[in-house]
């Protein structure tokens, strides 16, 4: 099928692929325009953006759907949209262009965490399940009917990153699996449920602070879903501390949360709201990313307080 593509991050780069692959003729692909990043703030494209050049296919950066994007996206009358953590709301002028309409993949078990940050919410949840949806699009917030589903289970000790990585080739070829069926009329849109729906709201930097007073698995789920980025932190003696793994331990332990407990080679431990944290990737201020016994080597941290 002619395709137009509208994605932006690494995530939606394996779908990208995975479109090409299977032989669709993909007409133009749609990313947010270049941003500065990095410590020099250079503008930098999209993941998608780069990977759509190597591909040698027509990429757009518009800001915003205005006129003029719509009306360049009717001269390519594609047979259906594919979307991809775009980053834009399609309008109703948009979402009628395809002849086949608008498909969306979304990193979760639809309807619960529509919105920005699906993964992260999940983790941060405690879920113990999450998924892949293949959605066809309509003008609600990750509203529309459901096309195709695949569930994951959420390992106990995977970060953000890592459940990303699970995610993304799944979207990848389920949504082959969609077009292949919806060309052939075999696929009919179910509508999401009316009870279970949960809003997975973009990340803010300062979630990303560690609160010592709260249980520690509260805690060690909220490394996990804030490494790679925006990676959770606390200060310790004026410094900020990057903490990027930590697993929840249930040692009864008689300090203040907050208190370093004991620093090993095996971890630093730190008191909280209940049990303890053990520390085993981190930070320093200036620093590379330590672990293990890297990350105490020179440092005298018992008996100190993580503010």
């Amino acid at each position: 099928m002619r395709l137009v593509f509208a994605g932006t991050p690494e995530f939606a780069v394996p779908a990208l692929d995975a479109l090409v692959q299977a032989g669709h003729d993909v007409a133009a692909v749609f990313t947010q325009p270049d941003r500065p990043a990095g410590r020099g703030q250079k503008l930098q494209a999209t993941a998608v953006a780069e990977r759509a050049i190597v591909l040698k296919l027509p990429v757009h950066k518009p800001a915003r759907l205005d006129e003029a994007a719509v009306a360049t996206l009717r001269s390519l009358a594609p047979d259906v949209m594919v979307v991809v953590a775009y980053g834009l709301i399609l309008p109703q002028a948009v979402l009628d262009i395809p002849r086949l309409g608008c498909l969306n993949i979304h990193a979760s078990l639809l309807p619960r965490w529509r919105g920005a940050a699906p993964i992260q919410r999940a983790i941060l949840a405690g879920d113990t399940e999450t998924g892949v949806t293949i959605m066809q699009m309509d003008a609600g917030l990750d509203t529309g009917g459901m096309l195709l589903q695949e569930r994951v289970a959420i390992a106990p000790d995977v970060d953000a990153g890592g459940l990303h990585d699970v995610l993304a080739p799944i979207g990848a070829r389920r949504v082959v699996d969609a077009l292949a069926q919806l060309a052939k009329g075999a696929l009919v849109p179910v509508a999401q449920p009316a009870t279970g729906a949960t809003y997975a709201k973009k990340i803010g930097k300062a979630e990303a602070r560690l609160d010592w007073t709260r249980p520690a698995l509260e805690l060690s789920r909220q490394v996990r879903a804030f490494n790679p980025a925006p990676v959770a932190w606390a200060e310790l003696g004026g410094e900020r501390v990057r903490v990027f793994r930590a697993r929840a331990s249930g040692s009864a332990l008689h300090a203040d949360p907050g208190t370093v407990v004991s620093a090993t080679p095996e971890g630093v431990l730190v008191a909280t709201g209940e049990g303890a944290l053990a520390i085993t990737e981190l930070q320093w201020p200036g620093g590379r990313v330590l672990k293990d016994a890297e990350a105490v080597a020179g440092r005298s941290l018992d008996g100190r307080r993580f503010s």
